[in-house]
């Protein structure tokens, strides 16, 4: 007997909300490894330091702009731009002096 075409499988809210959440569960495992090389660079007095240091500015940043899109408080814009600006910074100083 033949069998019908499957139709291709429609991403609901659960799949969704699941696919957010690995990212959000990934991200969290990202931010702990560069901390934990950010020390590993420090101790070693190896210069990396600086650009782990400003991916970590660099994902606050994003953070709280998220946070601005959803709740349309500037505070959250304002403190972003900060860690945006620190992170670029620090970003600068490492390309600069290696």
């Amino acid at each position: 007997m033949k069998q019908p075409p499957r139709k291709p499988a429609m991403k609901d809210e659960r799949d969704r909300q699941i696919e957010k959440d690995a990212k959000v569960y990934a991200m969290e495992w990202m931010i702990a490894l560069t901390q934990i090389l950010t020390v590993m660079c420090i101790i070693k007095k190896n210069p990396a330091w600086k650009g782990t240091l400003s991916i970590l500015f660099f994902g606050t940043a994003f953070v709280l702009f998220y946070q601005f899109k959803q709740y349309d408080e500037t505070a959250f814009r304002k403190v972003g731009i900060f860690f945006l600006v620190v992170g670029a910074a620090l970003l600068v100083w490492f390309g600069i002096t290696g």
